[in-house]
């Protein structure tokens, strides 16, 4: 941001010849400076600054406008837009016009009409209903997957009822087959009815992405609002960066900016960590169909290897095809679902490296050297009364505390994907168990064809449990870095009108309901 601006005695001096050329008061930007907001409301804000004017008050047809060209020519606009018959005017310098109606739109300087409080709001409510969104996906993702132990508990049971009948026959033993091959069918048409509107969520999942904060510089903002809302940037603001490194020098309300926009910012970062936690719970729904498919494989080609070709054949058959459909479509929801976990884990990398909202209120050991060279130190003193920071020093404990809330979402999604890796290690070992006691059980039975189906199947195992293992290790060196897991969690309840040693503190106990 290129601020064309003059300080000091020579501001002094034009503001006094702009004064005495338009023979009218002047006026220079300060946060006191604000028009009347039930005005302000219904005005275009952009249009008054293209105009060169802003209200400072309207009252019995009287209205005090600060311009920076006083004339007939904008008197006669200001009447007819504030629908007033006398006008006074203050003037002011344009840099400081310009200050003003940011101000009173809540911005500071240079930032467009989305980075105000107000909208930076309604951006995170949009955020949190996305949020909401992938929580109620993630329930019907555990609901389908109680749906498929009922599938595999029914399918069980109709296999021992189907079995029985093949080894036994039926006569009084139908006493026992039939209420298992009954209780089997129910089973599976409930888990069915738990499962197919899980399985419908993959197309509907809105995609994870991150439009890349660049710590305040630039406005996460919301576009699509009606229907179904996309996120989007706005360019960095020229000049931002330089304006937050002078964070010492920033008034109460522009350090609040700030932090609203991190708080943003972090609402963005949340939302795609629940993203991929979702994807990744679909992965491991998935896995669990695909477990469930390859022991129904497994007992289809033990039968049919046991006994050979017979009358049960269509059954045997039955159950290798079913346990295939199964089994590939939990691998496509793997393949399509395992980038998420790969994903996360770097989001999750990035963002802890990345410099939190405390490190810029207060610098890394407050020893960024000051205008005497020597070491700042925090800006509270003895003298400071109750309430000095008031709503600044509430806005910065709001932003620590989102950050907390990332930290340990951060955490809930590397746990995520250690839960993802162990799916694959079950589903792995699966595998391989199927392969081994094939190849133990039938050796020299089934020829060359068996043997490399056998081998092939120990191998995809193997393969499914080292990359099991490579998703879980991570979390397992977070889970004893950060203490969320375990314990109790203790937050400090700031009052900044008392040294830091008075605060009070509340404990959160895993131990408690």
């Amino acid at each position: 941001m290129k601020e064309n601006r003059i300080t000091g005695l020579k501001k002094l001096q034009a503001l006094k010849a702009l004064s005495a050329r338009y023979g009218c008061p002047f006026i220079e930007y300060q946060e006191s400076v604000t028009g009347p907001q039930f005005l302000l409301w219904k005005l275009d804000m952009e249009q008054l600054r293209a105009e060169g004017w802003f209200p400072r008050t309207v009252s019995d047809g009287r209205a005090t406008v600060i311009t920076i060209d006083p004339g007939p020519a904008l008197a006669e606009i200001v009447r007819k837009t504030l629908a007033v018959t006398e006008v006074d005017f203050q003037v002011t310098l344009p840099f400081d016009l310009t200050r003003i109606i940011e101000h009173n739109r809540d911005l500071n300087p240079g930032f467009p009409a989305t980075a105000g409080r107000t909208p930076l709001a309604k951006v995170r409510t949009y955020l949190a209903g996305r949020r909401s969104l992938f929580a109620h996906y993630r329930t019907l993702l555990a609901k389908s997957r109680t749906g498929l132990a009922f599938i595999r508990t029914g399918l069980s049971f109709i296999t021992i009822a189907l079995l029985f009948l093949r080894l036994i026959g039926g006569g009084y033993y139908l006493l026992l087959e039939a209420p298992l091959l009954i209780s089997g069918i129910i089973m599976v048409y409930d888990g069915l009815k738990w499962y197919l509107p899980a399985r419908a969520i993959y197309a509907t999942l809105p995609p994870c992405v991150d439009t890349g904060a660049t710590g305040g510089t630039s406005v996460l903002e919301a576009g699509n609002e009606y229907i179904a809302p996309e996120f989007r940037r706005s360019n960095v603001v020229p000049g931002a960066a330089a304006l937050r490194a002078s964070w010492t020098s920033l008034s109460p309300v522009m350090r609040r900016r700030y932090l609203a926009s991190d708080r943003t910012d972090l609402a963005e970062e949340r939302t795609v960590l629940a993203c991929f936690r979702t994807r990744m719970a679909k992965v491991r729904t998935g896995l669990a169909f695909t477990r469930t498919g390859f022991a129904f494989i497994s007992l289809g080609l033990g039968l049919l290897r046991q006994f050979e070709t017979s009358r049960w054949l269509a059954f045997d058959l039955g159950l290798i095809g079913v346990g295939t459909l199964m089994a590939l479509e939990g691998f496509f929801w793997y393949f399509r679902g395992r980038r998420a976990g790969v994903e996360g884990l770097a989001s999750v990398r990035e963002k802890t490296g990345m410099s939190t909202s405390w490190d810029y209120f207060f610098p890394h050991r407050h020893v960024l050297p000051g205008p005497d060279k020597n070491p700042m130190t925090l800006p509270v003193r003895r003298s400071h009364a109750p309430g000095i920071w008031a709503t600044t020093g509430v806005a910065l404990e709001r932003t620590v505390l989102a950050e907390r809330r990332n930290v340990m979402a951060r955490l809930r999604t590397v746990m995520a994907r250690a839960r993802t890796g162990f799916s694959f290690i079950r589903t792995g070992l699966s595998l391989f168990s199927i392969g081994v006691a094939f190849l133990l059980f039938f050796d020299n039975t089934g020829g060359s064809g068996w043997a490399v189906f056998n081998y092939l199947m120990m191998t995809i195992g193997l393969f499914l449990v080292a990359d099991g293992f490579a998703w879980s290790i991570p979390a397992e060196r977070m889970r004893r870095q950060f203490p969320y897991c375990y314990g109790d969690m203790e937050i400090t309840i700031p009052d900044y009108g008392t040294p830091t040693r008075f605060w009070k503190t509340v404990v959160f106990s895993n131990d408690k309901g």
